[in-house]
């Protein structure tokens, strides 16, 4: 087997598989995605030390690299049992049992993390969107550049573990969006379902947008939406989503789409208190620097010598 030196655990999550992989690249250097599939069984509230939840063990075998990147709780043990075998191990979300026994672990300020010498508390989570990415979204989408300044970008999402959003509140949200602007630039998730996109594009019919709906033909806007808005609102159900909006200058408004959990409520009241973000219809926040915190990641492994 040709050694890889660093290897990815990716959950099968796209969410939390993000966040290992973000770092991964980030590091500019070669390194091997190891797929995490786990047995029906895994999903039994049991202890499952080392490997044993996993439907395909093959890939684990020496050479062991020199680094492990992971996230998520069910990706901990499989990074434990790595650095049992010399690897260093750098894991992003609470790894649940076993904190201590990770080299660095890379935690929100939302989920209030306690001191510890391996702990690196970010704001909002790691994620794969790049400054050189928004770059080229900004040359590769005319047809926003084309719309009138301030354009305002709208991420729509959805409650979590719902059947789509409320399409009154989809409506609303739209409405507030665009009164911050001249131009609206949206597009929704799968978790808003088709009612509340229906919602979205009436409420915005008559004003100046571009609406991408979830699952739309050609390329995905998103990475332009980013690049070429002024003023970005983004829903609360998603932590990616905001994370990926603090990698703008664009000043950040978080909506509620109802049905928030305690955690994604922490998510945009430690954004209020840090300065980064505004709920919708308030005062905005703060004029704020990109805030790139997977790139602070990338450098504090660089600074430790495990790359």
């Amino acid at each position: 087997m040709t050694e890889a030196p660093i290897w990815v655990l990716e959950d099968p999550r796209a969410g939390t598989a993000a966040q290992a992989l973000g770092i991964a690249e980030r590091l500019g250097l070669p390194f091997r995605v190891v797929p995490l599939r786990w047995s029906p069984w895994a999903r039994l509230p049991l202890p499952l030390p080392t490997l044993l939840g996993l439907a395909d063990r093959s890939a684990f075998a020496p050479p062991w690299p020199r680094l492990v990147i992971s996230a998520g709780r069910r990706a901990a043990p499989v990074s434990r049992w790595l650095r049992a075998r010399g690897a260093r191990t750098v894991h992003a979300m609470r790894p649940g049992l076993g904190a201590a026994d990770f080299d660095l672990l890379v935690i929100g300020a939302h989920d209030r993390p306690r001191p510890a010498p391996n702990l690196l508390e970010i704001q909002g989570a790691t994620h794969r969107i790049t400054p050189a990415k928004l770059a080229a979204a900004a040359t590769a989408f005319p047809e926003l550049a084309a719309l009138p300044r301030p354009r305002v970008g709208l991420l729509l999402g959805g409650p979590v573990r719902a059947e789509g959003m409320d399409p009154g509140v989809a409506a609303r949200i739209a409405a507030q969006a665009a009164g911050l602007g001249n131009s609206v630039l949206a597009t929704t998730s799968r978790r808003s379902g088709p009612a509340a996109a229906a919602a979205l594009a009436g409420a915005l019919k008559g004003r100046t947008h571009h609406l991408y709906p979830f699952g739309g033909g050609g390329a995905n806007p998103l990475h332009g939406i980013l690049s070429l808005s002024d003023v970005l609102v983004v829903t609360g159900d998603s932590i990616s989503m905001l994370s990926e909006a603090l990698m703008t200058p664009a000043p950040l408004f978080i909506a509620d789409p109802g049905g928030l959990g305690p955690r994604h409520r922490a998510v945009a009241d430690s954004l209020f208190a840090a300065g980064l973000a505004a709920p919708l219809g308030g005062p905005p926040p703060p004029p704020r620097a990109p805030l790139d915190e997977t790139a602070r990641v990338a450098a504090e492994i660089r600074a430790r010598g495990w790359v």
